[in-house]
C-alpha cells in the first residue's frame, strides 16, 4: 500500500471502497487531477504504476465520490513522509545504509529506559530551531555515559503543527518533518545502536488526530452523512469516543486492522526500532479505558493487540513490546495463548503513584506498608513485566498541571535539602526495585518545575547539579551490575524483610541466584533522622560492603555525608533472616550493600 519505488517509477495503491474514481496527482505530472488514474482491484483498493515518478516527488490522491460535488484531494494514509501535516505526501526511498552492524537489543532485566521528547530535549541553537533527531544524536554520548541503554522516543508521527507532545498523530506512517523526517529518524536509530542504545518508539493507536486528519471521511463516505461520523477508518457509533477526540479507529474492519499492523511492522522492520511503547492501551480495549466496565469492552481492540504482538514475537522475538495501560492489569502482559494481550511489559501505575505519595508530605505520613506492597507487586510472577518510575511525561506536564518530583516536594524550593534528598531517595528505590527502571529526561540533573513541549530542558543544571547526575550514574551502574558485585538487582527475587513504619525505614533483599556478588540488601530511610547505628537482617554471614550511600557529599554540598560503613554479619539474625548487621544511615538516605567473594 502507499507509494512503492521500483526501478524507473513508483507504484501507488490506496484503499477507498466508496470512491467511483481515484487518480494520483503530483510533481511528476504537473499536479494533473486526471493524468494518472488508478484501476479498481474489485476489493475497494485502487492501484497504478507511474513511470518516471521517483523518490522525492510530492503527491496526493484525487478521490471522486458521486455523492460529493467536487473531488477530494487527500494525502496517502501510508505516506512515509509529508511536507507538513497540511502539505503533500513525499515518495520515500526505503533504502538506507545502516552502519550499526551487530547490535543486540538488551534483555528485559538489563534495560535502563530514558524517556525523551525530541522537540524539547535539546534545541538546535545554531539554527535557532527547536529540537530534532540530530540534536538528540548530539547528546547520545552523554546518555551512554550515564548508563542508559534504551531511549524511549515520545510519539513523533507527523502531527498537526510543529509543537506537540506527539499524541495527536495525523499520519502514523509519516515521521514528523520538523524533527527531520524518516531519514532523520533512521540516523537517530543508527547512531543510538552504534553506542549500544536501543530505541523504543511511542505509537498511538487509541485515536488518530483529531486535527489535520485526512483519514476523516477519506473517500467521502460515512454511514449517515453526519459530521461526527468519520467514515471508513473509524467507528461511526458511540465507540468512536475517546478523551482526545472522537476518532477511535475501527478495530473490527479488516483494512483498518491491517493498516495498524503494517504500521507497527514498518517501525520495527524498516526503521529498525527495537520496540514499541503503545500509548493508552486501556482505550484500545475499552471505550472508557476501564478494567471493570465490561459493557464498554472492545473485543476487536483486544484481538488487534494480540494479533500484532503474536506476529512480532514470531518474526522478531527480541523486540520490546510495552503497554501503557495504567490499570495494573496483568492480562496485558499475559501470553496470547493464555488469553492475554501478549505485551512483554507495561508501565506500573501503582508504583509511580504510591512512591510519589510517599516522597511528598510530612515524615509521619509516609506509608511503609504501601511501599512494601509496590515492591512485592509483579504481573504473572515476572518482575520485569512492570516498568517502574517516579517521573514520565504524564506526571510532570505543565499542560496537565503537574510538576516534577523536586518541585512537588517543596514548591519554589526544588533545589532545597528536602527536595534533593527525597527525590534522589526515590531514584534509589526505582533503580533497586524489581522491574524495569525508567527516568524522564532531565530527571538525572534535578530538572524542576513542569515540563513543556515548547521549552528546552535546562541543560545548565547538568553542570550545576553534576553530583546528582553522578548519583544517577552510580545507581545505574549498580543496576546493570557494572562492577560484578550487584547481580541480584537484575534478578526477579525480592524479600521485603524490614518494615519499620514508626521510624520510616524499609529494607529489602534482592537476588538472582544468591551468594556473594549476587545478594544485595537495600536500606531506605524516609525520615529526616540519621542513625549512627541501625540494625537490619542480612541473608548471609561475613562482610557486607557499602556499594552506594546516597548521603555522600560527592553528590551534593547540601547532603550530610553521614558515615555508612561496611559491616560484618553476626549470627542471631533479625527480620526473619539468619544474620544481622549494623550500618550508618543518613537522613532521607539509601544504602546499598553486597558481598565480595
Amino acid at each position: 500500500m502507499g507509494a512503492v519505488v521500483y526501478p524507473g517509477g513508483v507504484a501507488f495503491r490506496v484503499w477507498a471502497p466508496f470512491a467511483s474514481g481515484v487518480c494520483v496527482a503530483g510533481s511528476f505530472n504537473g499536479w494533473s487531477a486526471s493524468a494518472a488514474p488508478l484501476t479498481a482491484e474489485g476489493n475497494g483498493t485502487w492501484s497504478t504504476d507511474v513511470p518516471g515518478a521517483a523518490a522525492g516527488d510530492q503527491y496526493k490522491f484525487v478521490i471522486t465520490n458521486p455523492a460529493l460535488p467536487a473531488p477530494l484531494w487527500k494525502n496517502d494514509p501510508y505516506a512515509r513522509s509529508l511536507t507538513s501535516s497540511v502539505g503533500n505526501g513525499i515518495v520515500v526511498d526505503p533504502s538506507y545504509a545502516w552502519s550499526s552492524v551487530g547490535y543486540s537489543t538488551p534483555s528485559w532485566n538489563e534495560m535502563i529506559v530514558y524517556e525523551l521528547h525530541v522537540g524539547s530535549f535539546r534545541f538546535d541553537a545554531a539554527r535557532g530551531r527547536r529540537g530534532n533527531f540530530d540534536t538528540v544524536i548530539s547528546k547520545l554520548d552523554y546518555l551512554a555515559d550515564l548508563g542508559v541503554n534504551v531511549v524511549q522516543v515520545m510519539a513523533a508521527d507527523e502531527f498537526a503543527g510543529d509543537v506537540s507532545w506527539g499524541y495527536n498523530p495525523a499520519f502514523i506512517f509519516a515521521v514528523e518533518e520538523s524533527y527531520g523526517g524518516p531519514n532523520g529518524f533512521r540516523r537517530l536509530v543508527d547512531a543510538a545502536h552504534r553506542r549500544g542504545i536501543a530505541v523504543v518508539f511511542d505509537v498511538v493507536y487509541n485515536h488518530f488526530g483529531p486535527d489535520d486528519l485526512d483519514l476523516w471521511k477519506f473517500d467521502g463516505w460515512s454511514p449517515n452523512g453526519r459530521p461526527e461520523e468519520g467514515g471508513i477508518y473509524f467507528y461511526n457509533d458511540w465507540r468512536r469516543q475517546t478523551p482526545w477526540g472522537d476518532t477511535r479507529p475501527d478495530y473490527g474492519r479488516g483494512e483498518v486492522r491491517q493498516y495498524i499492523r503494517d504500521n507497527a511492522l514498518v517501525w520495527l522492520e524498516q526503521r529498525y526500532c527495537d520496540g514499541l511503547r503503545w500509548d493508552a492501551t486501556g482505550w484500545i480495549r475499552n471505550v472508557g479505558g476501564s478494567n471493570t466496565d465490561a459493557g464498554a469492552d472492545i473485543p476487536d481492540g483486544w484481538s488487534l493487540m494480540q494479533w500484532i504482538n503474536s506476529e512480532v514475537r514470531a518474526r522478531q522475538p527480541w523486540k520490546l513490546m510495552i503497554a501503557e495501560d495504567m490499570q495494573d492489569n496483568e492480562w496485558i502482559t499475559k501470553d496470547v495463548g493464555a488469553g492475554g494481550a501478549g505485551f512483554g511489559s507495561q508501565w506500573g501505575a501503582g508504583f509511580v503513584h504510591t512512591v510519589r505519595d510517599v516522597l511528598v508530605g510530612a515524615d509521619a505520613g509516609r506509608d511503609m506498608r504501601a511501599l512494601r506492597a509496590v515492591l512485592e507487586q509483579r504481573f504473572n510472577g515476572n518482575a520485569f513485566q512492570r516498568v517502574v518510575y517516579t517521573e514520565s511525561h504524564d506526571e510532570v506536564a505543565e499542560s496537565a498541571h503537574q510538576v516534577r518530583v523536586p518541585e512537588l516536594i517543596w514548591p519554589g524550593r526544588a533545589d532545597s535539602f528536602c527536595s534533593q534528598k527525597r527525590s534522589t531517595l526515590g531514584a534509589a528505590l526505582v533503580f533497586s526495585a524489581p522491574g524495569i527502571p525508567m527516568l524522564f529526561m532531565g530527571q538525572e540533573f534535578l530538572e524542576w518545575g513542569a515540563w513543556s513541549d515548547a521549552r528546552e530542558l535546562d541543560w545548565s543544571k547538568a553542570d550545576r547539579f553534576s553530583g546528582i547526575r553522578d548519583l544517577y550514574r552510580d545507581l545505574i551502574r549498580l543496576r546493570r551490575n557494572w562492577y560484578d558485585t550487584t547481580r541480584g538487582l537484575r534478578g526477579h527475587q525480592v524479600n521485603v524483610h524490614h518494615e519499620n513504619d514508626g521510624d520510616k525505614v524499609i529494607a529489602f533483599h534482592r537476588w538472582d541466584r544468591g551468594g556473594p556478588r549476587d545478594d544485595v540488601v537495600v536500606v531506605l530511610n524516609f525520615a529526616n533522622r540519621a542513625y549512627d547505628v541501625y540494625r537490619v537482617g542480612l541473608p548471609r554471614g561475613g562482610w557486607w560492603r557499602v556499594r552506594f550511600n546516597s548521603d555522600s557529599r560527592h553528590y551534593s554540598a547540601v547532603f550530610t555525608d553521614h558515615d555508612s560503613f561496611d559491616c560484618q554479619a553476626r549470627s542471631g539474625g533479625a527480620d526473619g533472616l539468619p544474620f544481622s548487621g549494623e550500618i550508618g544511615l543518613g537522613p532521607y538516605s539509601a544504602v546499598i550493600l553486597s558481598q565480595d567473594d
